[in-house]
């Protein structure tokens, strides 16, 4: 592993990281509310999706990227991937920063939106679209039980959505199929939902699907918005961490994937064009 940069007295960029690309509709939501900071962005196209992967991949994965990350001199992280942040995120936290640097910090995308879901309900029911990963993790059922116990929690996993935007087919007629079957699966278990928490950063790009399908009234809640604002409240109640994150409002991408292909489907999420480095984990 590379020496880590003085957690002292150098600062380094915020490290964002996904398994794929979804993650960039999380960071461009934090670049919007926070654009003061630099950034990196790490995608390991690679090997996406996590979804199917194990508990045991998922963590390894997740731990090598977050490395990657600290050696580019990042001190703070967030994982911007519910799978990851299901099955990675406790274990790096409690166990691999004390070994790595303890003054570092690794965050994760389902706190904040769950804080902020368990809100949002009248009903009392919410419904989780995402990856098969993160609904047998039951990472946001157990988040929302410790929240606010009266929920009642129901979850759908969706198989074919991610691949579905990853192949650039989310605004194909053949999209409305899965799209629909999903939302109808999941309003069957649970008819009194009024709240889908889209649980996988992929989905909002599905949007326009997703809300053809969901019926009025039920609100569908994607993660961008409510990650940014936590991690901006996150830097005001840590001023020492923030002041260790440097300010020039530049962001840098990596990927373990071709450079060209990521930089396609980047530019296709961020509404611009970005340049990107390839690397190994």
């Amino acid at each position: 592993m590379s020496t880590l940069p003085d957690p002292i007295t150098a600062k380094g960029p915020i490290g964002v990281f996904d398994s794929g690309y979804g993650g960039l509709t999380i960071l461009r939501q934090i670049r919007q509310l926070l654009p003061q900071y630099d950034y990196i962005y790490l995608g390991d196209n690679a090997r996406a999706p996590y979804g199917g992967h194990s508990f045991e991949v998922i963590y390894r994965y997740t731990l090598e990227a977050v490395e990657a990350l600290f050696s580019h001199g990042c001190h703070l992280v967030i994982l911007a991937c519910n799978t990851a942040s299901a099955k990675a995120l406790k274990t790096i936290q409690e166990v691999d920063l004390a070994r790595l640097d303890p003054s570092r910090r690794v965050l994760g995308v389902i706190r904040p939106t769950v804080e902020a879901v368990c809100h949002l309900t009248l009903s009392r029911h919410i419904g989780v679209l995402a990856t098969a990963g993160t609904i047998n993790s039951e990472s946001y059922t157990l988040e929302i039980k410790k929240t606010a116990p009266d929920i009642t929690v129901t979850g759908q996993a969706c198989p074919m959505w991610v691949p579905l935007v990853e192949n650039d087919e989310f605004d194909s007629p053949g999209a409305d199929y899965f799209v629909k079957k999903r939302i109808d699966g999941i309003l069957r278990l649970d008819p009194a939902i009024d709240t889908l928490v889209l649980g996988c950063t992929h989905y909002p790009l599905l949007m326009n699907k997703i809300v053809k399908y969901t019926p009025p009234g039920v609100r569908i809640v994607p993660q961008g918005e409510y990650v940014a604002a936590a991690l901006g409240n996150y830097l005001e109640r840590h001023p020492d961490m923030a002041e260790r994150c440097s300010k020039g409002g530049k962001c840098h991408y990596l990927t373990t994937e071709n450079p060209q292909k990521f930089h396609d489907n980047a530019t296709l999420f961020m509404h611009q064009p970005v340049e990107v480095e390839q690397i190994e984990l």
